[in-house]
């Protein structure tokens, strides 16, 4: 669209666009998220915004320091290491309180298929591996076990790389404490770990590639996860947020309605991805069977985006980092988000 600079005047106030060349152009918000499937509308442009340009830039892993990163404007982050900031006073990043990624933890700890190991109160006294200490998936999966009595310093934790096909890198961050949580020997693999019988479990945001295969030897250590997800989800009233998204202050004080805005747009794709997945249910032959226990098991809000609805299980996700010990502060949900009120 040309336009002179005199008619700039008549364009809505509640739309923001840049001036240039005799130009008027929408600002381009490039977001970096992972290859999430509800993503897909908005990377194919199916969805799109009339107040804003967005760019998905789909990664493998998130942005390891997305505020100082100059290729995005935002992006998904750790909840976790999100709140550290905020504890450390860093406000070089915005939170948006839209959870890019919720999901249950029971279904993370695995075992081998010959382990006595079947219940989570079992694991006190053993070995347990994981990938990251201060995870945002790996707190709360420590989070089942303390409400199981099955504190950090009743096991032996081993913090390391899940396979050999992943990097060998610091995991630890400054939470090593010695005798208790420590390095996996040698920086082994997790799973190798586990199968020599080196560890009793391990703790994993997603499965190691083979374990759905019959003869993986590897299973989940809840023979019926989704009943004791079920049961969770009953006791809490929440699935737990893990990766939030976040966007540069300076890109926020310009556009103070964008935060809000990208929360909406990304709820739309996810709404448009759902009908889609209801209508095309042939990735596996029984889709619909879970949308329709997801519908009978769950409340239509239990994925639902935005400060009040997520308070709770925001104010236990503090309690768990400062019981655990990875923020010295105890933060609220309103040290997360200020300016939002419960």
């Amino acid at each position: 669209m040309y336009l002179n600079r005199s008619t700039l005047t008549t364009i809505p106030k509640q739309h923001s666009y840049l001036f240039h060349k005799g130009f008027v152009v929408k600002i381009t918000i490039r977001l970096a998220v992972r290859d999430w499937d509800f993503i897909t509308p908005l990377a194919l442009g199916d969805v799109r915004s009339d107040r804003f340009n967005l760019e998905v830039h789909r990664v493998n892993a998130l942005v390891n320091d997305l505020a100082t990163d100059p290729r995005y404007e935002g992006g998904e982050m750790s909840l976790s290491r999100y709140a550290q900031s905020r504890a450390r006073g860093d406000t070089s990043i915005v939170g948006i309180p839209h959870f890019i990624m919720k999901a249950f933890r029971q279904r993370c700890i695995i075992t081998t298929t010959d382990s006595p190991l079947t219940q989570l109160g079992q694991l006190a006294g053993k070995r347990i591996g994981l990938t990251g200490w201060q995870d945002s998936g790996n707190t709360w999966t420590r989070a089942l076990l303390r409400r199981e009595g099955v504190d950090i310093a009743d096991a032996r934790w081993f913090v390391g790389r899940l396979t050999e096909d992943h990097p060998i890198q610091d995991r630890l961050n400054g939470f090593g404490r010695a005798g208790r949580i420590e390095a996996a020997p040698g920086e082994a693999p997790l799973v190798e770990l586990l199968r020599s019988g080196e560890l009793d479990a391990v703790f994993t945001p997603f499965m190691p590639a083979g374990f759905f295969d019959p003869d993986s030897g590897l299973r989940t250590l809840q023979p019926d996860c989704r009943a004791a997800e079920i049961a969770y989800f009953k006791e809490t009233g929440y699935v737990p947020g893990i990766h939030l998204l976040g966007l540069k202050p300076a890109i926020v004080a310009e556009h103070p309605w964008l935060p809000q805005a990208l929360s909406t747009l990304i709820d739309q794709s996810s709404r448009v991805w759902l009908e889609k997945r209801m209508k095309y249910a042939d990735t596996t032959p029984w889709i619909l069977n879970e949308i329709q226990q997801t519908a009978r098991e769950l409340p239509a809000s239990w994925n639902q985006n935005g400060f009040l609805p997520n308070a709770h299980m925001l104010a236990d996700f503090c309690q768990e980092l400062h019981a655990q010990e990875i923020t010295q502060t105890l933060l609220t949900p309103t040290d997360l988000f200020p300016g939002e009120t419960i």
